[in-house]
């Protein structure tokens, strides 16, 4: 049967959205190598998988072939970097050998991880790595993560030594990212304000560490900041007067064409490129790029503000990385991080990252559910399953009415107690598109209140406006929902975002089956098919909503 058929296809296609792991995008597994798998760890049993290279040493620029293989049993996906020895940030970059594979993009990084294309069963890959061309080059290991199936994998499994035998590169002058870096957590909390991820780390110890500080000097009016992390394009430090772009003062310390390291002052405007401003009242500037870290070090006597105007010391600190296009540009940030609150640069204190509350990660989990599951069923319901619970009461009323109506009661509820959650955390009106939902989602059933007899000469006027303001709440919510993923999804890919907008594709395509299915009726084409759609579309939506959920619980 036609439906059938195309029932089968829909259910093939809305898997794909929130199957997000076997299609090897897994960059927020770029610095641990550790799949997001829910419910399962890695495997403590010594691997069945081996990694070989067709050389033992290297020097700058070289090529190295690295080959997986299954002993036995095949693999299903993998992640590979090469990594110096005793440090857990990439090196090098990849090309491909095989079809079977694709490249990633780490930690600002083109090119320095290789994974799985398909979930597809493997028995050998192979992919070839090339050393950087300059710089303090080290011994290297690969380091690999084999999945043989969802619950069962490897993490971190390492290659033999491979000897780096080039000649040794003298570190540039000034400031090196280790032995010679002034740059470390002496002083933290005492005569500075430190601002480090992971919480405490130490510049001067690891270079897997992103790292500022700030020291004042109110007899002057100066400010020594200090900026260090891992970028092959730029760090920067802006303060804020929320924790949201916008309306910021900005530092930027950019690698140039030449791999020298360039201090700028900017101004942000918003979520566009910030910009760049006269450099001003700044001097000892030192600052180096060395084994793709950036740290630089300057004093600044310009006023800090975050509206061009009037001076203060109290704001919210931003710390962010990314990378520069080929004309030196900055391109978006990979990453932010923003201080938990307030800070007071004159008065040395150590920062700690602002993690989302759990209040507001209660709120977005009640507007998913209200809006993905009880208001998009309420209104399938009201639109499609009059005829298929025809004559069939409860109460006195119909059983479409009551499903109806005890769903969007739950969505208005839901929206309304997330209202409350948000607005008691924020304590002010910040959110235009939480309070224009959740006071139109009180609307409709009070309009409801005032409608008609189904038989009245005025009912088609409560129908259409009731049609109407349906539609408009849904719009509001699915913008509602995309701004609220777009501030917590902190992946490259931002897969929240795409899962989002399967789960509107996957609305609007169940909507017009159910339109097609309800015009073959009124045809007198009997297909009883109604209650097979409805559990179709709760199950998938009950798919996605599952996948944002985990999403809002990892932020």
């Amino acid at each position: 049967m036609r439906i059938s058929s195309l029932l089968i296809i829909i259910l093939a296609c809305a898997s794909a959205p929130v199957h997000c792991y076997s299609s090897g995008l897994v960059m927020a597994s770029c610095e641990d190598l550790t799949p997001n798998h829910t419910g399962s760890s890695s495997s403590s049993s010594p691997p069945p998988f081996t990694i070989s290279t067709d050389r033992t040493e290297y020097s700058g620029g070289d090529n190295i072939t690295v080959t997986l293989q299954a002993d036995s049993e095949p693999f299903q996906g993998f992640l590979v970097q090469a990594r110096e020895v005793g440090r857990s940030h990439p090196v090098g970059s990849f090309s491909l050998l095989g079809a079977e594979s694709r490249l990633l993009e780490c930690v600002g990084l083109p090119d320095s991880a290789v994974s799985q294309l398909s979930g597809e069963n493997k028995h050998i890959v192979r992919t070839q790595w090339m050393a950087p061309q300059s710089g303090q080059l080290k011994d290297i290991q690969f380091s690999v993560t084999f999945v043989q199936n969802y619950a069962k994998y490897w993490v971190g499994v390492k290659s033999h030594l491979v000897v780096y035998n080039g000649p040794t590169t003298p570190v540039s002058s000034g400031l090196s990212p280790f032995a010679n870096a002034p740059i470390s957590r002496v002083g933290c909390g005492k005569s500075k304000v430190c601002f480090s991820i992971p919480d405490n780390c130490d510049p001067a110890q690891s270079s897997d560490c992103y790292f500022m500080s700030a020291t004042a000097t109110p007899a002057d009016s100066s400010v020594k900041l200090e900026m260090y992390g891992t970028s092959q394009g730029y760090i920067s430090i802006g303060f804020s007067d929320d924790q949201r772009m916008g309306q910021d003062d900005i530092y930027i310390c950019r690698k140039d064409s030449t791999s020298d390291i360039q201090v700028e002052r900017a101004y942000s405007t918003g979520q566009r490129a910030p910009e760049i401003l006269t450099l001003g009242n700044v001097s000892d500037i030192k600052s180096s790029f060395v084994d793709g870290v950036i740290s630089c070090a300057f004093v600044s006597k310009n006023p800090i503000s975050t509206q061009r105007s009037g001076a203060g010391l109290v704001y919210y600190i931003m710390f962010a990385y990314g990378l520069t296009n080929n004309a030196g540009k900055l391109m978006k940030h990979a990453t932010t991080f923003v201080s938990e609150q307030k800070i007071d640069i004159a008065r040395p204190q150590i920062i700690t990252n602002a993690r989302q509350p759990q209040i507001i990660k209660a709120h977005g989990a009640l507007m998913l559910i209200a809006w993905m599951t009880t208001g998009s069923l309420g209104m399938l319901i009201a639109r499609y399953l009059k005829t298929a619970t025809q004559r069939r009461q409860c109460f006195g009323k119909d059983l479409w009415f009551l499903a109806h109506v005890s769903l969007m009661v739950l969505t208005v509820a839901a929206t309304i107690i997330a209202f409350i959650l948000s607005f008691s955390h924020v304590k002010e009106w910040s959110g235009v598109r939480m309070s224009s939902l959740a006071q139109s989602s009180g609307c409709r059933p009070l309009a409801a209140l005032f409608r008609c007899g189904p038989e009245h000469q005025w009912r088609f006027i409560f129908n259409t406006l009731h049609t109407l303001t349906a539609v408009a709440i849904k719009g509001l919510s699915v913008a509602a929902i995309f701004t609220g993923l777009y501030l917590v999804d902190s992946s490259e890919e931002g897969w929240m975002q795409k899962v989002m907008g399967g789960f509107v594709a996957w609305e609007a395509l169940l909507f017009a089956i159910q339109d097609l299915q309800m015009r073959w009726r009124q045809k007198g084409e009997i297909l009883n098919t109604e209650v097979i759609l409805f559990l179709i579309f709760f199950l998938g939506n009950l798919a996605f909503l599952v996948a944002l959920l985990v999403g809002i619980g990892m932020t």
